[in-house]
């Protein structure tokens, strides 16, 4: 059974990092790829990030491209979103996604940023 637990979600102030953490567990770790994505009421669901783990390779959205970083530790299996430079607008509820015969979604984190 895949389980996804995220955490490391709260209230920040504009500027200010948060590293959010998804915990993996029921699949081969190895060959996943990982997906956070986030959504806000009224609004589309957005790919934020995205890791390959075989490879190492790493997909943005564009409106995080040079602030949000993906990586993993395979050891663990976690995978982490290093989110440098928070906006107003990135609040949201956050989720890591896997795809195992079906999609599967972890319960979602909140980040809120605001002053």
């Amino acid at each position: 059974q895949v389980q996804l637990v995220e955490s490391g979600g709260g209230l920040v102030q504009p500027g200010e990092s948060l590293r959010l953490s998804c915990a993996t567990s029921g699949l081969t770790f190895y060959t996943s790829t990982i997906t956070w994505y986030r959504q806000t009421p009224g609004k589309e669901r957005e790919m934020v990030a995205q890791i390959y783990n075989a490879l190492g390779e790493t997909q943005y959205g564009e409106s995080v491209k040079g602030r949000f970083t993906v990586s993993s530790d395979s050891a663990k299996n976690m995978v982490y979103l290093q989110m440098n430079n928070l906006k107003p607008e990135d609040t949201a509820i956050y989720y890591c996604s896997t795809w195992n015969v079906r999609r599967y979604w972890g319960q979602g984190t909140q980040v809120t940023v605001s002053s």
